[in-house]
């Protein structure tokens, strides 16, 4: 049995980056990879938005077809975009560490300001927590949808389509674009996307168990494991797919896990955030009783609206 690892990726900067981050891991590991590079339907259809396209899986189906072919052994993701239930026959078996985790205003304008409402502002994003966040905290900002990878949306806003962008600070950074980086937003008010900052391994679970411990031990960080997996238990209880504007940030404090989360309507209207403590040994019940006190909260009704909306 050759121990060649074959990592499949989707082909943007950003997607091959990660890649490579984790590439490196593995070699330093002593373990010979290869990257291949997959198309998914995320990346061919850029003219419609992310919630219209149906948000399970699209920037993973086709990546998850070869793994479960045996094609590539391991799918690499950023965090955030994967699915809280993956398909039968997939896990995630390693979370690398985690990169700042805020979201950025990134824009050639120097001058621009969330709180100034005196000057008009047209901010660029395909997140629809990120619209409602900024109807409910900062309603003036007007919004346009931009979707593609990041040079692609550079590009947008060079061409004028809005002033500035609102992104992850790990993606900018990553692209080496922090001379952009404008501002850095609050977590408490723009609390990320579930997984933000992270990269996820994904493989069939019918891979070589010695093969899988191999690629844990060189990409896995455990206190980020630790976190995404209370992040991710409150998103499956909500079954938030990328077009549901939930988040969460765990954060450990010894050997405690705060858990932060919630939801927000669409209009920006409602915003409801809350947080639990817990044991590191348990982080889904975590994240399982933080979904429970939302939902108690108003988050249900939130939710069903939201669900009602997207259909």
């Amino acid at each position: 049995m050759s121990n060649l690892i074959k990592i499949g990726t989707r082909g943007s900067k950003l997607a091959l980056w990660q890649a490579y981050y984790v590439e490196s891991l593995l070699q330093k590991a002593g373990l010979q990879t290869e990257i291949v590079i997959i198309d998914t339907k995320g990346d061919q259809v850029l003219d419609v938005s992310i919630s219209k396209i149906g948000s399970k899986g699209v920037f993973t189906q086709e990546l998850e077809d070869q793994l479960h072919d045996g094609r590539i052994d391991i799918a690499v993701h950023s965090a955030k975009d994967m699915q809280s239930n993956l398909p039968e026959g997939f896990e995630i078996i390693a979370f690398t560490e985690r990169e700042t985790e805020n979201d950025v205003i990134a824009s050639h304008k120097k001058d621009l300001n969330l709180s100034d409402a005196s000057k008009p502002l047209v901010l660029g994003t395909s997140s629809t927590r990120r619209v409602a966040t900024l109807k409910h905290f900062y309603p003036h900002v007007k919004t346009v949808e931009v979707r593609g990878n990041l040079q692609t949306r550079i590009r947008k806003m060079e061409e004028g389509l809005c002033d500035a962008l609102l992104l992850a600070y790990a993606g900018v950074h990553r692209m080496g674009y922090d001379e952009m980086i404008v501002q850095k937003l609050d977590l408490k008010e723009f609390t990320p996307a579930v997984g933000q900052g992270s990269v996820a391994i994904e493989v069939a679970k019918s891979l070589d168990d010695s093969i899988k411990n191999q690629i844990i031990s060189a990409c896995n960080h455990t206190e980020t494991e630790i976190k995404l997996r209370a992040e991710r238990a409150y998103l499956r209880v909500l079954e938030g797919g990328c077009s549901i504007p939930v988040f969460a940030l765990a954060k450990t404090e010894g050997e405690n896990v705060v858990l932060e989360g919630g939801i927000v309507s669409l209009d920006g209207s409602e915003r409801i955030s809350i947080t639990v403590s817990g044991s590191k040994s348990d982080p889904e019940a975590l994240g399982e009783q933080l979904a429970e006190k939302v939902f108690a909260a108003g988050g249900k009704t939130i939710l069903d609206e939201i669900k009602k909306n997207i259909e």
